[in-house]
């Protein structure tokens, strides 16, 4: 059987995995096992689920090692799972056949890629935290914008007496004007003020 792994690190609406599923079905994949989670995270329940599944002789795609993980540790682990498991690993145009054992220069390569990998995400960390600390002397504020009296939507004003008098709660509140209820008690508290 040949398995597809792919692995974005936010949820789906910042991150598109339609990409990775292509190219794995396009690279040979028959069932796909997805998630969002942090390449160094090492509780990732849809790899775990896939490698408990996994026969000898089966085959594990990703596109890049940086999909499977972005812990060198990590990969050493699934490498050495990969030799016990006597399965092949496909990663992008890299193939490492754990069938028949794995010779010492390839084993050296792959964990090299996840050095790199690991690497990547270092380097793109201190990129991010940078750019913070550059903002933030420039004096720009981070975080989302204050909310003000005029951003409160139409549906809080129309049901507010509703509400206060009692005949709403928060939650039927929330979805009735179709926001989360975090964001209601901000409006709120922007209602009462002005109250």
């Amino acid at each position: 059987m040949v398995y597809g792994y792919a692995r974005c690190s936010t949820n789906e609406t910042r991150q598109d995995i339609d990409r990775q599923k292509r190219d794995l079905k396009h690279m040979g994949a028959m069932e796909l096992y997805c998630e969002y989670e942090s390449g160094v995270k090492m509780e990732k329940p849809e790899l775990n689920k896939l490698l408990r599944i996994i026969a000898p002789g089966d085959t594990l795609i990703a596109t890049e090692i940086s999909r499977i993980t972005r812990s060198t540790r990590q990969l050493c682990e699934i490498v050495e799972f990969a030799q016990e498991r006597k399965i092949k690993l496909v990663i992008g145009d890299l193939v490492i056949d754990c069938v028949g054992g794995l010779d010492a220069m390839t084993e050296g390569m792959l964990k090299m890629m996840g050095v790199f990998a690991e690497i990547e995400r270092k380097l793109t960390i201190e990129r991010i935290n940078s750019g913070i600390a550059n903002a933030r002397a420039k004096g720009v504020r981070l975080g989302r914008p204050a909310f003000k009296f005029e951003d409160i939507p139409k549906k809080v004003l129309e049901h507010y007496e509703t509400y206060t008098n009692g005949q709403l709660n928060k939650t039927d509140y929330a979805r009735l004007c179709g926001i989360s209820r975090n964001t209601l008690y901000r409006y709120l508290s922007l209602l009462q003020e002005r109250a």
